[in-house]
């Protein structure tokens, strides 16, 4: 069992950075996949994720090149670094983890294969 506890959301306006973190514990987190979704009207969608040794990553094309997913095993945290804002980033950001990914160097995309999430942050952007 993994345990997750994010914070760092806020109220920012249009343009502006946030960075989100996401500390685990629980002896498989470092060994876990770990994604960063937001709610989006009925699901959960995948805005960042990273591979458990932290050389892979993935963003959908709605984020690419402002989002940046980035971990530190040691410390047990992974963050998400938001910069150039929108009102549409505005949701609640979970962070999720999936401690059997396929390979060391796997992104998990599915948030039906993440067993593990944390309680959620609220960004809102204003515009």
């Amino acid at each position: 069992q993994v345990q997750l506890v994010e914070s760092g959301g806020g109220l920012v306006q249009t343009g502006d950075s946030l960075t989100l973190s996401c500390v685990g514990s629980g002896r498989s987190f470092s060994g876990s996949a770990v994604g960063w979704f937001r709610q989006e009207q009925y699901e959960r969608n995948l805005v960042a994720g990273i591979s458990w040794e932290g050389s892979n990553t993935w963003y959908p094309e709605s984020v690419e090149g402002r989002f940046t997913v980035s971990r530190d095993n040691a410390k047990n945290t992974v963050w998400l670094r938001m910069n150039n804002l929108k009102p549409q980033d505005t949701a609640v950001y979970y962070c999720a983890a999936d401690p059997q990914p396929l390979t060391p160097y796997a992104v998990t995309f599915n948030a039906e294969d993440y067993p593990n999430w944390g309680q959620g942050t609220q960004v809102t952007v204003s515009s």
